[in-house]
């Protein structure tokens, strides 16, 4: 396939590993996301990357520049811009987050599987060396 068509909420909400690539071009990549209850990705920057997040189940807790923060539920979205550290923090202590977020240029790999947010570190740790 020349893209990406499919049925991304559906995707969203099946997929239950921390990251999964699904499409990746010249400039975006779509990647789907479930993070664990109370789990967090972390606080990251991506100088030249901009980074849209929609969320499809759950309540995610958005954390910019350490300060700024927000609550984003299922159908809300976020625009990170490049430069601004964010974390993005699983609110329930009970229920998986299941999001997708497009990476503008793309941020990873092709076909970036990662099973655990663990499996995710290793390899980003594996990346920069």
């Amino acid at each position: 396939m020349t893209g990406y068509v499919g049925p991304i909420e559906k995707q969203t909400v099946e997929n239950e590993f921390f990251r999964q690539v699904l499409f990746t071009g010249k400039h975006a990549q779509l990647v789907v996301m479930c993070l664990q209850p109370a789990e967090e990705i972390g606080n990251e920057v991506h100088n030249n990357v901009d980074q849209f997040f929609r969320i499809e189940k759950g309540e995610a807790l958005f954390v910019f520049n350490n300060t700024e923060k927000h609550t984003a539920k299922d159908g809300d979205a976020v625009i990170v811009p490049a430069g601004t550290y964010h974390n993005v923090i699983n609110a329930s202590k009970t229920n998986k987050l299941k999001l997708y977020t497009v990476y503008s240029p793309p941020n990873h790999p092709d076909k970036t599987i990662h099973k655990t947010k663990a499996d995710a570190e290793k390899a980003e740790a594996e990346e920069h060396h």
